[in-house]
């Protein structure tokens, strides 16, 4: 079981269902995840409040503007892309996309 911790509006839009993709770096601990995979969110506010959801696809990309020409940005909680590029500017610079590559993991709440 993979565990993710995620800011308080993001991880609410998640355990809601609105936001259905998660998107971060395809780090080494991204490359662990696999599609029928479990992760365990938690609210990086809050650790106990959590939910499980299941993994129903990755999709890869060498920047998150790259990854915006196969998913929508209102799939990972925005509005345009411009405000997801912008947003995720301020979490993973464009060196460490260029690095790592990005992946959008999309989940379903079980």
């Amino acid at each position: 079981m993979h565990t993710m911790k995620v800011q308080t509006k993001y991880y609410q839009l998640l355990k809601s269902g609105i936001k259905t993709i998660e998107l971060r770096l395809w780090d080494e601990k991204r490359q662990q995840i696999k599609v029928g995979d479990q992760i365990t969110f938690s609210d990086l506010s809050n650790l106990n409040d959590t939910f499980v959801a299941q993994v129903l696809a990755l999709y890869h990309a060498n920047s998150f503007d790259e990854l915006c020409k196969t998913i929508q940005p209102t799939q990972a909680g925005f509005s345009t892309k411009e405000a997801l590029i912008d947003c995720l500017q301020e979490f993973y610079t464009p060196e460490s996309q260029q690095k790592y590559g990005v992946v959008g993991i999309e989940i379903k709440r079980i």
